[in-house]
C-alpha cells in the first residue's frame, strides 16, 4: 500500500483513464441487448445487425495501430477527445436509423473508430507510461477493475428503458452515459505531460517499432491466440441475448449476465494485474484461454437455467478483461512505452478480426442454421488450440523470448 500512496499524483490520469475505458467498454458491451427489438423495429436480418458489430470490430482494430502512433507523435489528449466525439455520433445515428446501411455506419463504423481512440489499447498505455515498471502490472490491473464497471450500469439502464419505452430510448440513455466520457478523456491527457524515459535503440520511431513486433515470436504468438479471444467474447457479448430469448428465458436475464460479466471483471481484473507482476504473463494468458473454452463447452452443451446462466457469465467474467493487464504489461516490457499503443493496437487488429467473425459469422450460422451449436463448437475448439499454443510460447526455451525494454 505505500507504494499505491505514490501514485497520488497521477491520479486524475488513471482515473480518467478508467472512466473511459469503463464507459468506452461497458456501452458497447451492451449494444446486443437492443438486437432483436431493432431489428423487429426497422425491418432488418439478425446478420444485418451483427455485420454492424462486426465492422465496428473491424474498425476498432485497423484504426487501433493508427490511432497509437498519432498518440505516440502529437500526444493523447487530441485522439481520447475526438474518440469521445465519434462515439456519442455513432449513438446518436444508431438511435435515430431506419435502415441496415445507418446501423452499420452508426454502431459499425464511427462507434468503432471511437474504440480505437478510447478503449483498451489507449486507455492502458495512458496508464502505463506515469508509473514505475514495478507498479505497471498492478495499476493496469486497478484501471482494467475499473473500466469493467461500466457493464454494471450499462446493461440493466438500457433494458430498463428499451423494455419499458422502446431500443431507441435505451440508446438515447447510453448517449447520456456516454457524455461522461468527456470530462474523462480531458483529464486523463494530462499524461502527455510525464516525460518518457529513454527510448530503446531499435525502437525510436513507429516504423522501428513496428518492424521489431513483426520480428518477435511471442509477440506473434500473443497477437494469434488474441484472435481466438475477440471470437468467443464478442460471440457472446453479440449473440448471448438472442440465445437467451430463443431458450424462452427472461429477457432480463440476458441484462444481469452481461452486469455479472462486467462485476466480475473486477475481480478478475485485480487478480490478474496482481499475478502478472509475479508470475509468467504468458502462462497466464494461456491459462485463461484455456479455463474459458471448457467454460463455454460445459454451458452451451446443457440447456440453459437462470442460474447455470449467471453462474457462467461469473466466471466468464472473471476470465474476462484479465487479459487486458497480462496483454498491455508484455507488449510494454517488449517494445517500451512510446509505441505501446501502436504495437498493442497490432495485436488487437488480430483480436478484432476473430470478434467480427464471432459476431457476423455467430449470426450467419445462426440464419443459415436456425441454431448457435456449431458457432460454439467452433469458438471452444480453436480456444483450445489458442490456449495450448500460448502456454507453450512461455517455456524458459522458446525462440526470441522477450526482452524486458527500458522502459
Amino acid at each position: 500500500m505505500a507504494d499505491l500512496r505514490g501514485l497520488r499524483p497521477v491520479a486524475p490520469i488513471l482515473i480518467g483513464a478508467s472512466v473511459l475505458l469503463s464507459l468506452a467498454m461497458g456501452l458497447r458491451q451492451s449494444l446486443g441487448l437492443f438486437m432483436q427489438p431493432a431489428v423487429q423495429d426497422i425491418g432488418i436480418a439478425v446478420s444485418q445487425f451483427t455485420l454492424a458489430v462486426a465492422v465496428q470490430n473491424l474498425a476498432w482494430g485497423f484504426l487501433q495501430p493508427f490511432a497509437g502512433a498519432i498518440a505516440g507523435r502529437y500526444g493523447f489528449r487530441p485522439v481520447l477527445m475526438v474518440g469521445v466525439l465519434a462515439y456519442l455520433a455513432g449513438l446518436a445515428l444508431l438511435g435515430l436509423a431506419h435502415s441496415a446501411l445507418m446501423v452499420t455506419l452508426g454502431a459499425g463504423v464511427l462507434i468503432g473508430l471511437a474504440l480505437a481512440c478510447t478503449a483498451s489499447g489507449m486507455a492502458l498505455s495512458v496508464a502505463s507510461r506515469p508509473v514505475s515498471p514495478a507498479l505497471r502490472s498492478t495499476v493496469l490491473g486497478i484501471v482494467s477493475a475499473a473500466g469493467s464497471l461500466g457493464a454494471l450500469i450499462a446493461a440493466p439502464i438500457g433494458q430498463i428503458l428499451s423494455a419499458g419505452y422502446g431500443w431507441r430510448i435505451g440508446v438515447a440513455g447510453f448517449f447520456l452515459l456516454g457524455l461522461a466520457m468527456l470530462p474523462a478523456a480531458w483529464a486523463a491527457g494530462r499524461v502527455d505531460k510525464v516525460k518518457l524515459p529513454p527510448a530503446r535503440d531499435d525502437a525510436t520511431t513507429a516504423g522501428a517499432a513496428f518492424g521489431l513486433a513483426m520480428r518477435h515470436g511471442p509477440f506473434l504468438v500473443m497477437s494469434g491466440a488474441y484472435f481466438i479471444c475477440g471470437l468467443q467474447l464478442v460471440f457472446l457479448t453479440t449473440h448471448l441475448p438472442s440465445y437467451l430469448q430463443i431458450c424462452g428465458m427472461d429477457p432480463m436475464l440476458a441484462a444481469q449476465a452481461l452486469a455479472a460479466i462486467g462485476g466480475f471483471n473486477v475481480l478478475g481484473s485485480l487478480f490478474f494485474g496482481w499475478a502478472g507482476g509475479r508470475w509468467s504473463k504468458p502462462a497466464l494468458l494461456g491459462g485463461i484461454y484455456l479455463m474459458r473454452s471448457l467454460v463455454l463447452a460445459w454451458y452451451f452443451a446443457v440447456p440453459p437455467t437462470p442460474e447455470s446462466t449467471l453462474v457462467f457469465a461469473s466466471l466468464m467474467g472473471f476470465l474476462w478483461l484479465g487479459v487486458a493487464p497480462l496483454v498491455g504489461g508484455m507488449t510494454a516490457e517488449m517494445f517500451g512505452l512510446r509505441w505501446q499503443a501502436m504495437v498493442q493496437g497490432l495485436a488487437f487488429t488480430s483480436h478484432q478480426v476473430g470478434s467480427f467473425l464471432g459476431a457476423f459469422g455467430g449470426g450467419l450460422i445462426f440464419d443459415q442454421l436456425g441454431s448457435y451449436d456449431l458457432a460454439w463448437k467452433l469458438g471452444v475448439g480453436m480456444g483450445l488450440v489458442a490456449g495450448t499454443i500460448q502456454m507453450l510460447a512461455a517455456l524458459p526455451r522458446w525462440p526470441g523470448a522477450a526482452r524486458p525494454a527500458a522502459a
